[in-house]
C-alpha cells in the first residue's frame, strides 16, 4: 500500500504520481530526508556538474536549506520535489520547477539523481511527470532546462522529455566548486503547446 500523501503537505504543491513514481514535498523535519538531501548535494556527480549558490556541507545546512525550499514553495516562487519511492516514501532524488516567474508564465527546471537510483530512467520519468503539471495545472508557458556543457547525460535527457536544444549561451554559470569562474552551458526549453513525447 502506498504511503500516505497526507503526512506530506506544502502549500499548493500536490503530491504527483505514476504507479512507478512519486513527486512530493520535501520534509525539512524528516531525519531521511535532510540526509538524503545532503548525500545528494555533496555527491562528486552533482558537484562535478553544479555550483549552487548557497553549498550543503552538513546535515544543519541540509534542514535549513529544506526549510527555506517549503518557504519559497508556501510564496509560489518555485515547487521543489523530492522524487520518491512510491511506496515506501524513501528519498531517491530532486526535481524542482524554479525561478517561477507568473508575468511570463516561464520556470526553471533542475534536477539530480541519488548514485544507487540512477541508470534506470528516474530522471527522464520525473521530468516528464513534473514537466506535464507545469505545463498544465500550474498554468506555464514556456519551461527552461540548462546544464554545463559536457553533461551529456543531462542533454539525452532534456531531450528526451521534449525538451528542445536552442544553444549555448557562454560564461552562464559557474565552474565547478567556485564563485569566481564561469563557464558555458545548454539552453533547452519545451512550450505548452509542443507535442508531449508521450504522445508521439
Amino acid at each position: 500500500m502506498a504511503l500516505d500523501d497526507r503526512r506530506y503537505t506544502a502549500a499548493s504543491l500536490p503530491g504527483l504520481r505514476t504507479p512507478h513514481l512519486w513527486l512530493r514535498p520535501w520534509d525539512p523535519e524528516s531525519e531521511a530526508d535532510a540526509e538524503a538531501w545532503l548525500r545528494g548535494r555533496t555527491d562528486p556527480e552533482f558537484r562535478r556538474w553544479n555550483t549552487p549558490l548557497r553549498f550543503t556541507t552538513d546535515l544543519d545546512t541540509a534542514r535549513d536549506q529544506l526549510r527555506a525550499s517549503a518557504q519559497t514553495a508556501a510564496e509560489g516562487a518555485a515547487a521543489p520535489y523530492c522524487i520518491a519511492d512510491p511506496v515506501t516514501g524513501r528519498p531517491l532524488g530532486h526535481i524542482g520547477v524554479n525561478v517561477i516567474n507568473r508575468v511570463m508564465n516561464t520556470a526553471r527546471v533542475g534536477y539530480w539523481v541519488l548514485p544507487e537510483a540512477r541508470g534506470h530512467g528516474l530522471a527522464t520519468r520525473a521530468l516528464t511527470l513534473a514537466a506535464r503539471w507545469a505545463l498544465t495545472d500550474l498554468g506555464l508557458h514556456r519551461l527552461e532546462l540548462d546544464h554545463a556543457v559536457g553533461h551529456v547525460s543531462s542533454c539525452h535527457i532534456a531531450e528526451r522529455c521534449g525538451f528542445t536544444y536552442e544553444g549555448t549561451l557562454r560564461g552562464a554559470m559557474w565552474e565547478a566548486g567556485r564563485h569566481d569562474a564561469y563557464r558555458d552551458m545548454h539552453l533547452h526549453a519545451r512550450l505548452a503547446d509542443d507535442p508531449d513525447p508521450d504522445a508521439s
